[in-house]
């Protein structure tokens, strides 16, 4: 496919020929869905809680299991905010046994990279981080990484405030190659964000829909059937708003977080114990959804929804999206 297709920045840099990146989505990455979208020419990310406690991987025979079904490059979500020092600890094991793995891609996401940078640096990777503005963005660059994942105001999950061509110009002038993340559900808007002159592009949702991902059937039919309207923040999941189909069981528990929650996440420290509840209480909700698939739980998703209409193999997706992109 290589041969066929043009390159950006970004592919040049990570080895792939597709510039697609399979974000990194809890609970939704399972080894299966980031090598379909690797073996298909674009670059699957592995989020580490989704491996191990979702899935049930020992880290590096996750790791080992994503290299037996592809031999192409995959990447690594570092969440590396200071919540605790044994958080902490976890995530500096699990960067370095993916590094001794292979991996040299890498995204970080809400906390200073430098010391990631400086570990995948040593062995000869790329990291990029991910940003809502310009703020966010200059500290990435302080902390040494190579680009930014730029999250627009369509993305699911953590969400940003700005649209994608609002964020292009802002994060631009920086010099450094730039990911859209956010609102991409079909291959004319991944055509459309490559144009505007990003580097490649993020997508979430779209591959939720898919066979390889072990998630639900039920949260499949939800992206399937969920128009833009359907999308909704909520501060229940995480404190912050996070980008969710607004299904019967989020209309029955309200979006905003309650006085306690509130006045627990505007301290420095309590913020971290807060954030720890809510994500326990989610991995809780979902595990006990999935069994019964009644919709208990949170469905993340962005705006993307719009576009999606029908389950489709993960490599189809990749594959689509390059030929629309090549003509």
């Amino acid at each position: 496919m290589s041969e066929l297709l043009p390159s950006t920045p970004f592919t040049r840099a990570v080895g792939i020929d597709v510039p697609l990146i399979c974000g990194p989505m809890y609970p939704c990455s399972n080894p299966e869905l980031v090598a379909a979208v690797s073996e298909a020419g674009g670059i699957g990310i592995v989020q580490p809680i989704s491996l191990t406690y979702v899935y049930g991987y020992d880290f590096r025979a996750g790791l080992k299991q994503i290299r037996s079904l592809t031999d192409k490059p995959f990447g690594f979500n570092a969440l590396i905010e200071q919540s605790s020092k044994a958080y902490h600890n976890k995530m500096v094991q699990w960067v370095d046994v993916a590094l001794e793995e292979g991996v040299r891609f890498f995204i970080t996401s809400l906390g200073n990279p430098k010391w990631v940078a400086d570990r995948v640096h040593a062995a000869g990777g790329i990291v990029y981080h991910d940003v809502t503005e310009k703020k966010w963005a200059q500290k990435g660059l302080d902390g040494g990484v190579d680009g930014l994942i730029a999250v627009n105001s369509r993305a699911g999950g953590h969400t940003g405030q700005r649209t994608a061509r609002q964020l292009f110009d802002e994060l631009a002038p920086l010099g450094v190659p730039l990911v859209s993340a956010g609102g991409v559900g079909t291959a004319r808007e991944f055509v459309e964000q490559l144009a505007i002159g990003y580097a490649g592009v993020q997508l979430g949702t779209r591959f939720i829909a898919t066979p390889e991902c072990k998630t639900s059937h039920a949260y499949k039919q939800a992206i399937v059937d969920a128009t833009e309207a359907d999308i909704a923040l909520t501060e229940r999941l995480t404190g912050v708003p996070v980008s969710v189909i607004a299904n019967d069981y989020v209309k029955r528990l309200g979006t905003k977080a309650g006085p306690f929650a509130r006045w627990m996440l505007q301290g420095r420290k309590t913020k971290h114990w807060m954030r720890m509840y809510y994500a326990l209480k989610g991995l809780h909700s979902m595990k006990k959804s999935s069994q019964r698939e009644q919709g208990a739980e949170y469905w993340q998703a962005g705006k993307s929804v719009a576009g999606i209409h029908e389950v489709k193999p993960a490599g189809a997706i990749v594959r689509e999206f390059a030929e629309a992109w090549r003509d």
